[in-house]
């Protein structure tokens, strides 16, 4: 039964990262048509796309009460960009970041996950026992629908930002780019959007089983291997794109996947059921948000070297090493 479990997972995993690379080659065109710039692309298309798995993850997640896993996949998930995915890249070829992103999006993507960090953890901080709380304690924060329905207002408010500042920055199409017809686009998408679903179900389910066969904890499970399953799309996307030299869109899905993970993800779970938190959980979004600032002060010079891609890739692993000794 458990090699049948192992082997839905990765049919799972194929059919999120397959569905969302239809999806982004579907609307990344339909935005080419359009002439929308390449950063902005990054920053909503292919980062909503490159999400899209851990969108359908959590919110199966959170339908099906397994609260853990819906925040574990968000918070894992977003170390592993920060982490392995800007790493990789930067260890492949060193990456300018565009002003852009460092003026708005990178301190959007902190602070968001600040008040995120604010709203579970407030009760231990007001009671002044934060620190003194047991790390299995398994109540220790509610992600409350009010919360989570903030969580859409400031999504709809960043897609409005973007949304103006594509219509100010308009770009011809470039010369060898082949326009897909509208069509063609639309049937990528909703084929796309299809597997995601389907393999977001396969995903939850199955590990939840696998979780449940080794003694693991849910919260774990959502922090190592969901997580790093659902970001296989944000790395082979930014990873190509890289190599391409199209740093301004690796970049920008990566930072805008953060951000959608935090604001829409989370938003839409905790708003179709309230996300229990442990302690672990609240931790872990501590760790992402110094790693989040670590990032940030790293493209600080405008330009993410090798050593500092290899530093965070080891930090990476260090992270890991540290939620399974726990």
């Amino acid at each position: 039964m458990i090699f049948l479990n192992f082997l839905l997972l990765i049919v799972g995993f194929v059919a999120l990262i397959k569905g969302a690379d239809w999806f982004v080659d579907g609307s990344a065109a339909l935005a080419k048509n359009f002439k929308v710039p390449g950063v902005i692309i990054g920053l909503t298309i292919v980062a909503m796309g490159t999400s899209a798995p851990e969108l359908a993850v959590s919110v199966s997640a959170a339908a099906k009460g397994s609260n853990a896993i819906a925040l574990a996949n968000v918070t894992g998930s977003n170390i592993f960009n920060l982490l392995v995915v800007l790493g990789v890249c930067a260890m492949i070829k060193p990456i300018p970041v565009d002003g852009k992103i460092m003026k708005r999006d990178f301190p959007i993507d902190i602070v968001v996950s600040v008040i995120l960090f604010l709203g579970v953890a407030w009760t231990r901080i007001t009671k002044g026992d934060f620190f003194s709380t047991p790390m299995n304690t398994e109540n220790a924060g509610t992600i409350y629908r009010w919360l989570g329905i903030l969580l859409l207002v400031f999504f709809a408010a960043y897609l409005l930002i973007l949304i103006v500042d594509a219509k100010k920055n308009k770009v011809e199409n470039e010369e060898d780019y082949q326009a897909l017809p509208y069509w063609k686009c639309a049937l990528l998408i909703l084929v796309g959007v299809g597997c995601i679903i389907g393999g977001g179900q396969l995903v939850v389910e199955n590990a939840k089983a696998i979780a449940r066969t080794f003694g693991m904890s849910e919260t774990l499970i959502g922090l190592t291997i969901i997580a790093i399953g659902t970001s296989l799309p944000e790395l082979v996307t930014s990873v190509v794109a890289s190599k391409k030299g199209e740093n301004g869109l690796a970049v920008g899905n990566c930072v805008g996947s953060c951000i959608f993970n935090v604001l829409l993800i989370l938003g839409v779970s905790a708003t179709i059921h309230p996300i229990g938190v442990s302690m672990e959980a609240i931790f872990d979004l501590a760790i992402m948000i110094v790693l989040s600032i670590v990032c940030y002060f790293f493209a600080f010079t405008k330009n993410i070297n090798r050593v500092e891609g290899l530093f965070l890739v080891l930090l990476y692993a260090g992270d890991m090493v540290f939620a399974a000794l726990r």
